[in-house]
């Protein structure tokens, strides 16, 4: 990929004012797949200075103009689908499968609901004698994770550009080379120059420089509560926008009338999904104390049932995690769950029978587990699930709230009206009910220590939105 040694910048790849490179690790191998440049403030200066230049042409575009680019964007998207697919199965080791339908897929589904979202958009209201005029933020800074890399790009990239915004786009390091593809899509459908610019680098260079910039009016992060903090504090004295979306420890409540045969199964392979490396995982399965050990019977059963392994192997249904560094974090609080006292039912401590070599953390459940628990309370990252009993449903609703995070939420249970009155009382910014089907167009975000603002949908294009007030407008 020979872009990926260059940056996009001002509508040109151009060579980093460093030296410094990075190789992209396939964790299925260990092994290096390719290496990135990693940029310096000089970097991040120049980008922003060309957003800066671009953003006074292209905040004066029309709602419709920006609207015929994104479907522009769309077409080139599916063009290079495939190309993405493989690339961020390499990248991060997510088995084929998932990594075209759902990694590069979900790329797609954004771009689709942003379409229909720009259609119908109120962009100007009257409110008596003033007009609410809604206007692009500025220059924004975007930092996006590895873990879902498309998804966090496009939900970002795509609405900044519908709003009116230019922006800096830095990825992570870790799963680099599909933001280099997505700047190829951008370019290829004709996004001004200046409008878009891609620097790759670490958090602590590119990320902090991008965070601090007098020049940079918002900030969109997706990543750890820890890194948020930082970046909060680095834009609090040019008083930016900061837009959060962090950690999750969700609660999957199965209430005590729902097939537990189907729930928990589904539990588990949702918690697992992704090697375990989502926010919003169901990492906690709450289930009633008579019930806990007919659920740990059938979450050990389903546990079991995966097959870890390579990427490119049909067979498999769990890849790796992403990275060295993902693999010790695992395993130690796999190590300290054991030492807290959780009763290991499946998986536990080490690489699977056959797997020496590879990131690969075996799929863990864990049972007995108490809300004071370090399982219970941090994120792990990683195919680990606690499943922990509770007296009735409003222990249930309690031991849920019971975490510094509020990002997502599960409820599981037989009467729909039931499962809907304890979703209201949970303190998270996504509930979901008896597995429903994604949805592109629901608001994304979390309560607590899990960020502020939403994403995806109308939600996802405000963010990038001034309102302004002109009084007076109407006579």
């Amino acid at each position: 990929m020979n872009n990926a040694l260059k940056f996009y910048i001002d509508g040109a790849w151009v060579e980093p004012s460093g030296t410094a490179r990075l190789p992209v690790i396939d964790p299925c191998t260990e092994e290096a797949l390719a290496e990135v440049a990693m940029g310096t403030p000089a970097d991040v200066d120049r980008a922003v200075t060309a957003a800066r230049r671009a953003f006074a042409s292209f905040s004066q575009t029309t709602p419709d103009e920006r609207l015929a680019l994104i479907r522009r964007i769309l077409d080139v998207f599916m063009e290079r689908h495939d190309e993405l697919g493989e690339t961020i199965s390499r990248e991060i080791g997510a088995p084929r499968a998932l990594a075209h339908a759902w990694q590069a897929g979900i790329g797609r589904r954004h771009l689709e609901e942003l379409i229909r979202t720009c259609e119908s958009f109120q962009w100007q209201r009257s409110k008596g004698t003033t007009l609410v005029n809604h206007e692009p933020v500025g220059v924004v800074a975007l930092i996006t994770p590895w873990n879902w890399p498309i998804n966090q790009i496009v939900c970002k990239v795509a609405p900044a550009i519908a709003a009116g915004c230019t922006m800096v786009l830095k990825p992570s390091e870790v799963s680099p080379l599909n933001a280099v593809l997505f700047a190829e899509i951008l370019d290829a459908a004709g996004v001004p120059p200046g409008v878009f610019n891609l620097v790759n680098g670490d958090g602590p260079t590119v990320g902090a420089a991008l965070a601090a910039h007098p020049g940079v009016d918002m900030v969109s992060f997706t990543g750890s509560t820890r890194a948020g903090i930082e970046i909060a504090k680095l834009a609090a004295p040019t008083v930016k926008r900061v837009h959060q979306e962090l950690g999750g420890k969700s609660a999957n409540i199965l209430l005590d009338d729902v097939d537990f045969e189907a729930a928990v199964t589904a539990g588990v392979n949702s918690c697992f999904g992704n090697s375990g490396q989502s926010c919003n995982a169901p990492t906690r399965m709450l289930v009633p104390e008579a019930r806990h050990e007919e659920a740990v019977s059938i979450a050990r059963r389903a546990a079991e049932a995966h097959r870890v392994g390579p990427a490119n192997d049909e067979r498999t249904t769990m890849g790796p995690v992403v990275s060295e560094l993902q693999f010790e974090r695992v395993e130690r609080l796999i190590g300290i769950g054991i030492d807290e006292g959780a009763q290991v039912v499946a998986g536990g401590l080490g690489r699977p029978a056959g797997l020496e070599r590879g990131y690969y953390v075996r799929p863990t459940v864990f049972a007995g587990v108490r809300p004071s628990m370090t399982i219970a309370r941090d994120e792990i990252f990683g195919p680990v699930l606690a499943i922990m009993p509770y007296r009735d449903e409003e222990d249930a609703i309690a031991i849920a709230n019971d975490t510094p995070f509020g990002l997502a939420a599960y409820v599981q249970s037989a009467d729909l009206e039931r499962a809907r009155r304890v979703a209201l009382r949970l303190r998270a910014g996504s509930v979901y009910l008896n597995y429903p089907s994604w949805d592109a167009g629901a608001p994304f975000g979390g309560y607590k220590q899990s960020g502020n603002g939403r994403e995806y949908g109308e939600w996802g294009l405000e963010a990038f939105l001034e309102v302004k007030g002109i009084v007076g407008f109407g006579g």
